[in-house]
């Protein structure tokens, strides 16, 4: 069976591979072809990048060359001899990777997609999970203020989440389409301008209270010490995106905010045991059905898979055409 993936074999190189597979199912195998898949701009374009060493370590999760993507939606064409969860014709959504055919185990993260939802935005979905993340491990006090920095995919959907809960959310981006698409979006405030005019902006908004909950969804040092100064005492502040840039400076005033003030940092990596993935992914899906969380919008572009190298140039030099990338197998 000829079966086409991208591969990043190098920094800043990235190719679309087809090859020649037989697929032997063991028990538990699922086999899916691929419907859609969604392209992940912030780490899978630092992996491009080679934003992190460990693409040069021996066995590292992202060593090259790597199978990239980590967002598919498809078909079960064929399953295993033990599977009993899932059976052929089931569209399903899976942390798989941009490829034609699949194959996935039962009890890894797998979820049948709502009929509602069209293959592409179940995809893009995955990016919303991963947002959610920043739900799950915060502490939600009544009618709360939340600070969003960074209105990328994975800060757009963490205020639309964050704004289901009840909060009052505020979206941060120096960039005025992200902070329009962010609007579109139904997030009702949005900031921009200098460290202190953003704080002075906060400060206004909630009338000298600031924010109980501050989110990095940039995954910057330099805004966690920004969302640091825009939290209120007791409050908490969640690191959604991963630091990668060295950052000279004096912690010792950041972690006197934190002493001072009584302030919790939270990481918020995406979770990695499957029984929380599922939930989170499930409500997810269910939120996007229902119409209380937008992705569509943020879909901007429908390609082919030979057009990546296309799309991870639109997603890295033109974000304000570029905003989300679902790539079409079908």
């Amino acid at each position: 069976m000829k079966v086409k993936q991208i591969i990043i074999p190098a920094a800043n190189q990235v190719e679309v591979r087809e090859m020649e597979l037989e697929f032997h199912l063991a028990a538990d195998d699922i086999l899916i072809e691929t419907e859609a898949s969604f392209i992940s701009p912030g780490t899978e374009l630092a992996i491009f990048q080679a934003k992190t060493e460990r693409v040069y370590q021996k066995g590292a999760w992202c060593e090259y060359p790597w199978k990239a993507g980590y967002a598919n939606v498809g078909t079960i064409v064929k399953v295993g001899s033990g599977v009993t969860k899932f059976n052929p014709g089931q569209r399903v959504f899976t942390h798989g990777e941009h490829a034609s055919m699949i194959v996935v185990q039962q009890d890894k993260m797998i979820v049948q997609v709502p009929e509602s939802l069209d293959s592409g935005t179940a995809a893009a979905s995955r990016l919303a999970s991963i947002s959610a993340t920043s739900l799950y491990v915060s502490d939600i006090p009544t009618n709360a203020w939340v600070a969003v920095y960074g209105l990328g995919v994975i800060g757009n959907m963490a205020s639309q989440i964050f704004r289901l809960m009840g909060c009052k959310v505020i979206g941060i981006d120096p960039n005025g389409s992200r902070r329009a698409l962010a609007e579109k979006c139904g997030v009702q405030y949005t900031v921009g301008g200098s460290e202190s005019e953003v704080l002075e902006q906060i400060k206004k908004i909630t009338n000298g209270q600031l924010c109980h909950i501050s989110i990095d969804a940039v995954g910057h040092s330099k805004v966690i010490q920004q969302a640091v100064k825009s939290t209120t005492n007791q409050g908490q502040v969640i690191l959604l995106g991963t630091p990668r840039v060295p950052v000279e400076g004096n912690v010792t005033d950041i972690l006197a905010e934190v002493h001072l003030r009584w302030l919790t940092l939270r990481g918020a990596l995406n979770f990695m045991d499957t029984p929380r993935l599922l939930d989170i992914q499930k409500n997810t899906f269910d939120w996007v059905s229902t119409g209380r969380l937008t992705l569509d919008p943020i879909i901007s572009h429908r390609l082919q898979p030979e057009q990546v190298a296309e799309a991870y140039d639109g997603l890295l030099h033109k974000q304000e055409e570029y905003t989300g990338v679902v790539l079409s197998w079908k």
